[in-house]
């Protein structure tokens, strides 16, 4: 197996009220974003995900552990909220137990 690289996605939203003002239908993909990660921050593909509750305008987070750089492109490409809002994704020099 390849060795574990660390990732961090940012999920801008569509607007900067989006936190606050978001319709039934947004609301509704954006549970199914976080029903979709569950079971990778479950299995520890996730470290971390969720809002980040910037004064300026919130946006989602995630720190994933992946050893193959495709499963990376998968997960991104399937998730429900990946249209609605938009991925940015960096690699991580991080450090861990």
């Amino acid at each position: 197996m390849a060795e574990a690289k660390h990732f961090f996605l940012k999920l801008h939203p569509p607007r900067a009220s989006f936190t606050l003002d978001m319709t039934a239908e947004e609301r509704a993909v954006m549970q199914q974003h976080v029903f979709y990660w569950k079971p990778y921050v479950d299995d520890g593909t996730v470290i971390v995900l969720g809002p980040v509750l910037d004064p300026n305008g919130g946006y989602g987070i995630a720190v994933l552990r992946i050893s193959d750089d495709s499963l990376l492109d998968q997960l991104v490409a399937r998730d429900p909220a990946n249209g609605l809002c938009r991925y940015e994704v960096h690699p991580m020099m991080a450090v861990t137990k």
